[in-house]
């Protein structure tokens, strides 16, 4: 099928021109709209981890892909999430009265582009029928920039690089745009230089990322700026990664979404921020493991917008990848159905011997009560390793890594039987400290028999009143875990750079110098009265 491509444009409701690519089937039509609404230049396309916008035309859509306000070719000035609502109803209206349309209108994308959607869906335009949102921080606070109220360097201060390079491209300033592009090869995490912080807070949007670090707990701030979805009742297809870094939003999205009469399906596949692939990490997951989201997103179009029976209303809502298996599975609800609790045991030498620290199913068992100290130092952070929010995410062996003396490692016996491990943990934890705050991070890997450790979980937890037990939600998982193989829980207080490293002195880390930063002494006790234990979601 021909498909023909021009350059359209718009007037949000206070004139400002917002520009768009369409691609329209060359016979005659009408046909619905697809709609995507993105900040990094229209022609990108998200192709990143979508089909390019040709192959959904040619299966008889109009497709749009605009600039938003303030990008690309796109007039006013950017200021991430400020202006969505307004103009994404206008771009949704605008789209539903093109020529050829049949005045009805689907919208997808991924990250930014998912959370477009949203927006737009706030203010309830008609003629919108349909989201496909992936990967996408629902609550900008907890699933975007802070993590259990750890703030996400690593990602925050990429994306903030890049979308102030793109500002100084499209200003023409390119001593800016270079020097910004250097800084994304080497991101700045500890003492940026002067020039670079100069033309950084220049070109931020809306300097989004100094006030982000200004506003470390939930307050007016974020409930202003995050969407907030109440009375929409939307069909939606929701997309993530279980090495996403936003995947706590897309669940909270489902989990919210869900509940309401329109239908709600998710789909997680084993997969990073993107690509959506076979591999991630150092692990290969097979050929099943490649983006099955194109295909999808077609069926869920044609359904709501084309009126065409699909299936998609018979096939069970939550699509899941096993990891492990290496297996789609389909599941009713994406719930924790059971729980195993592994309790932590030691000799008190967790952090020196790979056998210092052990899990067990046990948890009736009277282990003597055990010490195991930690020593932070902030010359040397723990590194960080693979995971969700760190860059590159995925699995890798970090047997390496869980040889330091700063974190404490804790195994189980080899597997008598596949444990098929579902939904989030949780590792809780009972500890004392000399600092008045500190961190928490907390892995759980797949130890082989020749000793590589795979994680394939992490959560982060950042202390200012230490009352516990601690608990550190983990990121969600679905995995089959062999039999033979060990678990493995490592606890560390470093994350670096995917979290900042904790000053230990209570004050915000902007507000503190490198060298302020304290030596953090950790003691987790095990066994007696306070048992630190995993709380493990386990699948049926």
């Amino acid at each position: 099928m021909k498909i023909l491509k021009t350059t359209v444009s718009m007037r949000a409701r206070d004139g400002v021109r917002l520009d768009a690519d369409l691609y329209r089937p060359d016979v005659e039509g009408p046909f619905p709209v697809l709609l995507m609404r993105q900040p990094y230049g229209r022609a990108i396309a998200s192709t990143v981890v979508y089909a390019h916008p040709q192959w959904y035309a040619e299966r008889g859509y109009i497709v749009v892909i605009q600039d938003v306000r303030g990008r690309g070719t796109s007039e006013g000035e950017f200021d991430p999430f400020a202006r969505e609502i307004e103009d994404g109803c206008d771009a949704v209206n605008w789209a539903a009265r093109l020529p050829g349309s049949t005045g009805e209108v689907g919208m997808y994308g991924f990250s930014y582009q998912g959370m477009t959607q949203l927006y737009a869906a706030i203010a309830q335009p008609p003629a919108l029928k349909v989201l496909c949102p992936a990967m996408v921080g629902y609550n900008l606070y907890s699933d975007w920039a802070y993590e259990n109220g750890a703030f996400c360097l690593q990602a925050n201060l990429g994306w903030a690089v890049q979308l102030a390079a793109e500002t100084a491209r499209i200003k023409g300033d390119r001593a800016a745009f270079d020097l910004l592009y250097a800084a994304s090869r080497n991101l700045p995490f500890d003492n940026p230089s002067q020039d670079f912080t100069a033309v950084f807070e220049k070109y931020t949007p809306g300097n989004f990322y100094n006030e982000w670090l200004n506003h470390p707990e939930f307050d007016r701030y974020w409930q202003q700026l995050s969407p907030n979805l109440e009375g929409v009742d939307l069909p939606m297809l929701h997309v993530g990664g279980w090495f996403d870094p936003y995947l706590r939003g897309t669940l909270n999205l489902y989990r919210e979404m869900r509940d309401r009469d329109s239908l709600q399906h998710l789909l997680i596949g084993p997969w990073g921020h993107l690509p959506w692939g076979r591999k991630l990490g150092e692990v290969d997951y097979g050929p099943t493991a490649s983006s099955p989201v194109d295909e999808l997103q077609i069926r869920w179009f044609d359904y709501f917008l084309k009126g065409i029976d699909t299936g998609i209303t018979e096939e069970l809502p939550a699509r899941l990848f096993e990891m492990g298996s290496n297996q789609w599975h389909f599941f009713k609800n994406f719930s924790d159905p059971n729980r195993k609790n592994y309790v932590l045991s030691s000799n008190g030498l967790a952090s020196l011997r790979e056998n210092g620290g052990k899990l067990s199913l046990n948890s009736t068992q009277n282990w003597p009560e055990q010490s195991d100290i930690l020593v932070r130092d902030p010359w040397r952070p723990v590194p960080a390793s693979g995971g969700h929010a760190a860059s590159p995410a995925g699995s890798f062996d970090r047997s390496h890594l869980d040889c330091r003396s700063d974190i404490l490692t804790y195994m189980s016996e080899p597997l008598a039987e596949d444990l098929r491990a579902i939904g989030e943990a949780v590792v809780e934890v009972y500890c004392t400290t000399d600092a008045p705050s500190f961190d928490l991070c907390a892995t759980l890997s797949e130890v082989r028999p020749d000793g590589r450790a795979y994680n394939f979980t992490q959560g982060y937890l950042r202390v200012k009143e230490n009352c516990t037990p601690l608990k550190i939600p983990l990121q969600a998982t679905c995995i089959r875990l062999a039999r033979g193989n060990c678990l493995r829980l490592s606890l560390s207080a470093d994350c670096f750079p995917a979290y900042p490293v904790n000053p230990g002195t209570g004050r915000l880390p902007t507000k503190v110098s490198s060298i302020e930063a304290q030596i953090i002494t950790l003691a987790i006790c095990s066994g007696g009265d306070r048992p630190s234990k995993i709380s493990l979601a386990i699948a049926p």
